[in-house]
């Protein structure tokens, strides 16, 4: 099964311009169906900001600022006394304030219109037999400290980021930014190749930079060595790891330039900053976000994972966190397809429980997504409940980005017919063809197979233009004793545009859904700056 054909649900959270602080709007920008592009505008409920408040106070107060204990017994006197825990755990007065965020996200996030669409999205997703890919788009960023990942629907039912083997569908959960350009092509790759640097210790000289280094090349190691009946349902994948120990900017930049590598591990001392923070590969020397994320987008590096703090969170000036300015959100805005990053300080051996876990996640063949989740199941089991450990990973996903970090699996083989048959009697086959306007020697000759338009060249008409998707549109026909039709399907992220007119001056934006073709019509995939092709059916 390819993860490009899995089912997405993405949402964005936006703050109301022209309303009051607290009033946003939740609407979903991507469904597997056309009507799930459904829109909620709600009020932020004081009762989720006082969970938040209360949690922040008992998980995280080094990074927050001073809040009394009051407001963490005035919380723990909304929650129930026990509280049902995966595992059986029932009691602590951190697994209650967990577990009142969990469901307090969730419940603000699912509701009204937005939880219909979830419900369709989770039936089709059942009905193709395929896990759910659930995004998030947090444009307030006011809203980008919550951790989103922990949201559950109710209790004993599992966070929405952590793997389900029971519940159906499976979910594989990330956040992402939808304020960014189409994602160029990337080859396949065919093993793991990756490139650790290990930068300066923070000041305190916690970091295990060396012990995080040979953890990482043991893993890749053992996992290659493992014998053939122990590995019979993995997928086999040969694996690199390259060390830079606190290398200088023109060292790192070398190798990322004359090394093939699709992940970038880094490891060390960060500070936050609108340009995405920096990096400090040895004392006194730094390399900024922005400057990293042209290095790895140049260098085609798929996934970029940062062990250092605040890498998921945004910059801060006079106390106003600053959009977009988060190091995982300037190295998307810039091409790299998923980036992990920390939403707060992560001790030493959380980090590396959970970078252990996640690489042989990727080296087993698991998407992205899937590996973050169960490297994130891993530090549930090891810290338990209580612990904020689990919550502290943050994945960012391009959203054209499949998540396959070794290339898409060959995609299924139609099965075709030379000609219709129906009840014994054969019909002769229709023919049609799409050719270039601009181009007349450009024609692609159209069957009765299916016919992938995109960006990728894995497609059968690839068209290289920056606002067509990867994965554009699909044209296929059905035939029905003896009448054929031709129809257009559109998957992209800015539509299809259609014109009956010879003239061509009306055109139709098809969006997300399947449209019958005429003879004679005009077609421009993503803009109408594009090129223009036209559908003609054969005599």
């Amino acid at each position: 099964m390819s993860q490009s054909d899995i089912p997405c649900l993405s949402l964005a959270i936006e703050r109301l311009a022209n309303a009051g602080k607290d009033n946003f709007a939740i609407w979903v920008v991507q469904a597997p169906y056309p009507g799930g592009y459904v829109k909620h505008d709600c009020v932020l409920s004081p009762r989720l900001m006082q969970a938040w408040q209360a949690w922040q106070a008992m998980f995280a107060p080094r990074s927050s600022p001073p809040i009394s204990p009051e407001i963490i017994s005035q919380t723990l006197d909304l929650v129930p006394e026990i509280v049902a825990y995966p595992g059986g755990k029932t009691n602590g007065q951190g697994g209650r304030l967990m577990q009142h965020l969990c469901i307090n996200l969730w419940q603000w996030i699912f509701q009204g219109q937005v939880q219909m669409s979830l419900e369709k999205s989770q039936g089709i997703a059942i009905g193709q037999g395929k896990p759910l890919r659930i995004r998030i788009d947090i444009r307030e960023p006011d809203l980008i400290a919550l951790p989103w990942e922990i949201m559950q629907p109710q209790a004993g039912k599992p966070a929405i980021s952590l793997p389900s083997p029971l519940q159906a569908p499976q979910v594989f959960f990330s956040r992402t930014t939808n304020d960014v350009g189409s994602l160029i092509s990337l080859p396949p790759s065919q093993g793991l190749n990756v490139l650790l640097v290990l930068g300066q210790d923070t000041e305190a000289g916690s970091l295990q930079l060396e012990t995080e280094a040979k953890i990482l090349e043991q893993t890749l190691r053992s996992f290659q060595q493992l014998k053939p009946m122990e590995r019979r349902n993995l997928a086999t994948v040969p694996c690199r790891v390259d060390t830079l120990l606190q290398p200088t900017p023109k060292e790192l930049i070398s190798q990322l330039e004359t090394q093939a590598y699709n992940i970038f591990f880094y490891s060390g001392h960060g500070l936050s900053a609108p340009n995405g923070g920096l990096l400090f590969l040895r004392p006194g020397v730094a390399i900024d976000g922005t400057e990293l994320a042209h290095v790895l987008a140049r260098s085609q590096v798929k996934l970029c994972a940062i062990n250092a703090c605040w890498g998921a969170q945004p910059a801060f000036d006079n106390g106003q966190p600053l959009p977009r300015s988060s190091l995982a959100e300037v190295l998307i805005h810039h091409g790299v397809p998923a980036v992990l990053g920390m939403r707060d300080e992560i001790a030493d051996e959380e980090a590396l429980s959970f970078i252990q876990v996640f690489t042989q996640a990727l080296a087993a063949g698991s998407p992205i997504d899937r590996a973050a989740a169960i490297a994130r199941q891993q530090l549930l089991a090891v810290y338990k409940y209580i612990s904020h450990a689990w919550t502290l990973p943050i994945l960012y996903m391009h959203p054209e980005f499949d998540g396959e970090l070794l290339g898409a699996p060959a995609r299924d083989e139609i099965t075709q017919l030379p000609e219709d048959t129906v009840a014994g009697t054969v019909y002769p086959p229709v023919r049609a063809q799409l050719r270039s306007t601009s181009a007349p020697e450009q024609v692609w000759h159209l069957g009765t197979r299916l016919v992938r338009v995109g960006r990728l060249a894995e497609n059968d008409i690839v068209v290289q233009e920056g606002w067509v998707s990867q994965r554009h549109a699909e044209i296929y026909c059905r035939q029905d004793r003896g009448d054929t039709t031709f129809f257009l399907r559109d998957n992209s992220r800015f539509g299809t545009l259609l014109s009956n007119l010879p003239s061509s001056d009306r055109w139709q934006n098809v969006y997300r859904e399947e449209v019958p073709l005429k003879s004679g019509m005009k077609l421009k995939f993503g803009s109408h700056k594009g090129q223009t092709y036209e559908f003609i059916v054969e005599d």
